[in-house]
C-alpha cells in the first residue's frame, strides 16, 4: 500500500514537473507523510531517484519538438551540476532553515511580476546570442543549481522564470530548457545521496516508472497547447508553492 501511494504521487509529480517544474511540491510531502520516521536525507534521495527519470525523459521529448539552444544550455547544465554539488555539500555544514521564511515572499514577487506582465513569456525573443547567452545561462545554472542542492523547493519554477525574464524565452522554450538544467542538478544531488547510502532503490525505481509516465503526459500537453498553457500552469504551481512554503515557514 505504501508503494502504491508514493508511486501515484510520483506520477502526478512527473506530470506537473514536465510542464513547469514543482513536482517536489507533490512528491516530497507524500514521502514524509507515508514514512514519517525515516531520515529526511533518505526521503530526499528517494525523491531524486524517482524524479530524475521524469525530467530526463521530458528533456528528450522537448528536444524533439523545440529548438533547444544547446550551445548555451549544455555549459549551463554543467554549471548547474557543479552548483548543486556545492550546495549539497554546504547543507552538511550549515542549516538552510533561514531560507524558509524568505522563500514565500520571493515566490510571491515572482507571481506578482508574472501576473502584472501579461505578455511575459508569450513570445520567444531571446535577448542574447553566442557567448553572452552562454554566460547568462551558466549564471542561472550555477545559482539555481546551488540553491537546488542546498534547499530546493521551487527550483524548476525559478529556472522557468529566469529563462523567461532574463533570457527572453517564451514559457514553452523556458520549460524545455529548465528540464535539461534540472536533470543536471538532480543528478548531482542523487549522486551525493547515493554515495551516502540515502536512496531506497526498491522504491525509487518503481516510482521512476510512474514519474516517467506522468512526465510523458505532461510534456505532450505542454507541446500541444504551447506557451500560454505553460504560463497558466506556472501561475497555478507558483501559487501552490507560496501556500505550501508559507505554511511550512509560519504555521507549522
Amino acid at each position: 500500500m505504501e508503494l502504491f501511494f508514493v508511486s501515484f504521487a510520483s506520477l502526478l509529480a512527473g506530470f506537473v514537473d514536465a510542464i513547469v517544474g514543482g513536482g517536489g511540491l507533490i512528491l516530497v510531502p507524500t514521502l514524509f507523510a507515508v514514512f514519517p520516521t525515516t531520515h529526511p536525507a533518505t526521503l530526499f534521495g528517494v525523491n531524486k531517484g524517482a524524479s530524475i527519470w521524469g525530467t530526463g525523459v521530458a528533456t528528450v521529448q522537448y528536444a524533439r519538438r523545440v529548438n533547444m539552444r544547446w550551445a548555451a544550455l549544455l555549459p549551463a547544465a554543467a554549471a548547474g551540476f557543479c552548483g548543486s554539488l556545492a550546495g549539497a555539500w554546504l547543507v552538511t555544514v550549515i542549516s538552510p532553515g533561514f531560507l524558509r521564511k524568505a522563500l514565500p515572499f520571493v515566490l510571491l514577487a515572482v507571481l506578482a511580476y508574472t501576473l502584472v506582465k501579461k505578455e511575459l513569456g508569450r513570445h520567444h525573443t531571446p535577448r542574447f546570442t553566442g557567448r553572452a547567452e552562454t554566460a547568462a545561462a551558466c549564471c542561472i545554472g550555477l545559482l539555481l543549481g546551488f540553491y537546488d542542492g542546498f534547499f530546493g523547493p521551487g527550483t524548476g519554477s525559478f529556472f522557468v522564470f529566469l529563462f523567461v525574464r532574463w533570457l527572453g524565452y517564451d514559457f514553452l522554450n523556458a520549460s524545455a530548457s529548465a528540464k535539461l538544467l534540472n536533470t543536471a542538478t538532480n543528478l548531482a544531488a542523487l549522486a551525493l545521496f547515493a554515495y551516502k547510502g540515502h536512496v531506497w532503490w526498491h522504491f525509487a525505481l518503481t516510482m521512476a516508472v510512474a514519474n516517467v509516465a506522468g512526465s510523458l503526459l505532461g510534456t505532450r500537453l505542454a507541446l500541444r497547447h504551447g506557451a500560454s498553457f505553460v504560463r497558466l500552469v506556472f501561475i497555478l504551481v507558483v501559487s501552490a508553492l507560496i501556500l505550501k512554503t508559507g505554511y511550512d515557514a509560519f504555521l507549522r
